[in-house]
């Protein structure tokens, strides 16, 4: 089995190194992350200038590459061709906060997997539900343990087509998950605010601020699993189609 690496949070992350260090008991392990943060990105594809790419050393001395393009391009890059040997699977994270809810649709961790199943690889996301950003290996390690659990299983069970993993794992020792969940995605409740303020010039720029999300903790969901100590698996597909509303829809072509 050959496994592609990547994540959001950089080449340098703990948690990329983690997934590494578990992913190799199962076969070969390629890495090629992104040089800095691309937290918050979304789906980004880098069409109008060049991208570079180069070899880089992760800190237990493994070999990685790391390239100047977002996490989707890490990934495109590599199913095109800069990784010569195919790709079985692709891995992004493991981020270090949850990617619930509407989350998906602003990260980075998501969308490379994304990426991965629009080029016809299987992709799985995985994300750590902390409150802070853990600088440790160690504090990865349980997370790492369920993404290779789950990569050995879909040797067997492979996923259906268009469909990738959004995998979120509480911020507790491994002996305290409560199991696996398979669940939906959540509602985020989210409390942006504007913040204006001005550089020395007099000139106004402007933050997106306020306070951290919440979420409605409802059954089944992904938000709920993890206030369970539930790992959540939630099945995400690349066809964003209402189909109910196609139907309910068809006064407008009249």
């Amino acid at each position: 089995m050959h496994v592609l690496l990547t994540n959001d949070d950089g080449v340098d992350s703990p948690g990329l190194l983690a997934l590494a260090q578990a992913l190799r008991a199962l076969g070969e392990v390629s890495v090629l992350a992104p040089d800095h943060n691309w937290s918050a990105s979304g789906h980004v594809k880098t069409l109008h200038r060049p991208l570079r790419a180069w070899s880089f050393t992760l800190a237990d001395g493994s070999p990685a590459m790391t390239t100047d393009g977002a996490p989707s391009d890490c990934v495109a890059l590599a199913v095109l061709g800069l990784i010569e040997k195919p790709i079985d699977l692709v891995i992004s994270g493991i981020n270090p906060h949850a990617n619930v809810g509407h989350d998906v649709t602003y990260s980075g961790t998501v969308m490379a997997a994304m990426e991965a199943v629009i080029n016809g690889v299987p992709g799985l996301a995985i994300s750590l539900d902390s409150p802070g950003i853990p600088s440790s290996v160690e504090a990865y390690r349980g997370a790492a343990d369920v993404a290779r659990r789950l990569a050995e299983r879909l040797q067997s069970h492979p996923l259906p087509a268009g469909v990738l993993l959004n995998v979120n794992v509480p911020n507790l020792p491994a002996e305290a998950y409560r199991g696996i969940s398979l669940t939906r995605q959540g509602l985020r409740l989210y409390r942006d605010a504007l913040v204006r303020r001005e550089d020395p010039r007099g000139r106004p720029y402007f933050w997106i601020g306020g306070e951290a999300p919440t979420g409605i903790l409802e059954k089944g969901t992904d938000l709920w699993a993890l206030s369970q100590a539930l790992v959540s698996i939630t099945p995400l597909q690349l066809d964003l189609t209402s189909y109910p509303a196609l139907e309910a829809l068809h006064p407008l072509t009249r």
